[in-house]
């Protein structure tokens, strides 16, 4: 298995997920702004109907995906510096829903996702704002995202962000500071950190999912943990 992480993420972090997979070490450089360059969730969006890459990621990368025969399918609109340009591939796709603001993202998440049910949002940066555990139960940092989908009669829980941590910003956002394998939630940092860490683990819990807390420390927003 490929973990895919920025590399920026700090070293004792990368150095716990080693010992769950491969990691591969993200960055990019010219293609958009720095604070986010490494954020795996910025090129790349799982789906069902597989995983879909922006057109302009590093030739490098694709060779990673080649060499470990990971199939993916190239998006038709290239990442830039600047929102929406930002945003293209940061749809969250569901077993039963694809949650996207239409107007953002790459027209080939909806392509291959066709028969799943669309949830729109204004918000663009979907996955850094949310996490969607088992049984269609989700945590999100954006109120807009918790609306949608509370319309939609779906549990979610809201978790104020501003505890997160994200190089040039006032703060990033949970999602981006986690990564979701099968049972398990990944956090780059510890809970401790938050007001809500009690509430946050009930929640968790009662999804049937685990936390791994990744080091000590802040969390921080590293554009989500991609594993493959």
């Amino acid at each position: 298995m490929l973990i895919l992480l920025d590399r920026k993420m700090p070293g004792a972090a990368r150095e716990k997920l080693a010992t769950y997979g491969n990691i591969v070490e993200f960055a990019t450089e010219g293609i958009t702004y720095e604070a986010i360059s490494g954020h795996p969730d910025i090129f790349f969006c799982p789906s069902p109907g597989g995983l879909i890459v922006a057109p302009n990621l590093p030739e490098e990368y694709f060779g990673i995906l080649d060499q470990n025969s990971i199939h993916y399918h190239k998006g038709s609109i290239p990442v830039g510096r600047e929102y929406p340009e930002t945003a293209r591939y940061n749809s969250l796709v569901t077993d039963k829903f694809i949650i996207q603001n239409p107007a953002s993202s790459d027209p080939k998440i909806l392509k291959l996702n066709a028969e799943l049910e669309p949830i729109h949002t204004k918000q663009g940066y979907v996955r850094c704002n949310l996490i969607a555990l088992s049984n269609e139960t989700y945590i999100t940092s954006d109120r807009g995202i918790e609306k949608s989908l509370k319309q939609r009669n779906l549990e979610v829980l809201f978790v104020d962000p501003t505890g997160v941590k994200l190089d040039g910003f006032k703060n990033g956002f949970f999602g981006g500071a986690c990564g979701l394998f099968e049972n398990t939630l990944f956090v780059c940092g510890s809970l401790k950190y938050s007001q809500e860490q009690a509430i946050i683990e009930s929640f968790v819990g009662r999804a049937g999912v685990s936390i791994i807390e990744l080091f000590d420390g802040q969390p921080v927003d590293v554009g989500n943990i991609l594993f493959l």
